[in-house]
């Protein structure tokens, strides 16, 4: 099975106009904030950005600094694995048999054989997923 391990993301609601996420990613490039992923997504006339940064405390004083309007820390799963056909079926099948839905996914090929994935469940089940998964 892939590694996946439990992490932390902040969201924010920003306008959907070009460059928007540029000048969001240029001011943690300034702080030098690293980020395991990011995604956006259109929502309610405009768009929300999803970020997951290596160091919490790091992201939220530079989102401070630059009076960014982020959201509490919520819960999302990382995995990385080889790449294959079905690499997420071991994963999704044990959520599914466990009755834990999966609410969102973004998932990439990473190359040389390796893939990413992000999802998400619901809050209430980000424990016992964490359990299942022994996401750390």
């Amino acid at each position: 099975m892939a590694s996946v391990r439990k992490a932390s993301y902040y969201s924010m609601k920003v306008p959907q106009r070009p460059g928007s996420g540029a000048q969001l990613l240029a001011v943690l490039k300034a702080a030098k904030v690293n980020l395991l992923a990011f995604t956006g997504f259109p929502a309610g006339g405009g768009a929300q950005v999803d970020f997951v940064p290596q160091d919490n405390a790091k992201f939220v004083q530079a989102a401070r600094k630059a009076k960014l309007r982020i959201s509490a820390r919520k819960a999302v799963f990382l995995a990385q694995g080889e790449d294959r056909a079905g690499a997420l079926t071991q994963i999704f099948g044990k959520l599914a048999k466990a009755r834990i839905n999966v609410v969102a996914l973004n998932a990439v090929t990473a190359g040389k054989r390796r893939y990413g994935a992000m999802f998400w469940v619901k809050p209430k089940d980000v424990a016992k997923a964490s359990r299942l998964l022994r996401a750390r």
